[in-house]
């Protein structure tokens, strides 16, 4: 029984993760910001949704989409406050721009997680979910809205592959990704392709956040583990891999799981961060990463 548990738990989990981290890893690729709010703009998405349901009555679907809406205001916010302003400003050396940053994201990512738990308390938040009943599979019963949670994930994966490899504006990201001084002599302003990319990070951490609180709740505690474990999937997958993120992704999820159900779910992250260590020291450019 267990096992099954694992693997059906763990197939979810790690579907939110792998979005979660595809987002982080695009914004670091194409702009070189390792953004440390990550977990603090999934955690305000979700609980923009739960407050919109709770709050305010309204349906799963519309608090679902307002917390979207919610999430990638705050993204923007974050890109504008606290990371284009110091990638434009003279007084700061282009050497040190990149812990500037990193500094900044990290102090507002603690700003919103603060202002959560100051507005709507640490308690842990569930958002509505949006399919109900449950499902039997190999004995196990499960909710029906864990899978659905997992098919959203690689339908909005699966949307991004296609923007990105299939349409003119995508293959600008991509080769911004590869390199910008080139895009910027075909004419292509790289200020746009921040700002799209922004925009798509935003739109990606919005729903896992969301998906999440559907799954097992958030509250402004979850901050801290969602940018860690991110943080993780993305130097264990290699920086700037989006499919290094996604194969280290479902290694993260799956030892989580696996740590949460035969140990205690109080030690859940300890094996990830382990292996994370040891990929530092073994192999410091990540699974998949080529420098």
């Amino acid at each position: 029984m267990n096992f099954w548990q694992i693997l059906i738990d763990g197939f979810a989990i790690s579907s939110l993760y792998a979005l979660g981290a595809t987002g982080f890893t695009l914004i670091f690729g194409v702009s070189g910001v390792l953004n440390l709010s990550h977990g603090a703009i999934m955690v305000a998405a979700a609980v923009a949704a739960w407050a919109l349901a709770g709050l305010l009555q309204a349906g799963p679907y519309a608090a679902a989409i307002g917390g979207i809406a919610f999430g990638m205001v705050l993204t923007l916010a974050t890109y504008f406050v606290a990371v284009r302003p110091i990638q434009r400003s003279p007084r700061v050396a282009e050497a040190e721009k990149e812990i500037f940053i990193l500094t900044a994201t990290l102090l507002w990512g603690i700003i919103i997680s603060e202002t959560i738990a100051y507005f709507f308390t640490n308690n842990a938040k569930t958002v509505l979910p949006i399919v109900e009943g449950v499902v039997t599979v190999a004995g196990v019963r499960t909710p029906a809205n864990e899978y659905f949670t997992a098919g959203i994930c690689w339908l909005a994966i699966g949307a991004l592959w296609v923007l990105v490899n299939k349409t003119r504006h995508g293959k600008a990201v991509l080769a911004a990704s590869m390199n910008p001084r080139g895009v910027t002599l075909l004419g292509i302003e790289l200020s746009r392709i921040h700002l799209a990319v922004w925009l798509i990070y935003g739109l990606l951490a919005s729903v896992a956040g969301i998906l999440l609180g559907m799954f097992l709740g958030v509250s402004s505690y979850s901050v801290g583990p969602l940018t860690a474990s991110a943080f993780s999937i993305v130097v264990l997958g290699g920086l700037g891999s989006v499919s290094g993120s996604l194969i280290a992704a479902y290694v993260v999820g799956y030892l989580e799981t696996a740590t949460a159900y035969l140990v205690s779910p109080a030690y859940r992250t300890i094996p990830a961060l382990l292996l994370l260590v040891a990929v530092m020291y073994l192999r410091p450019q990540g699974l998949f990463g080529r420098r």
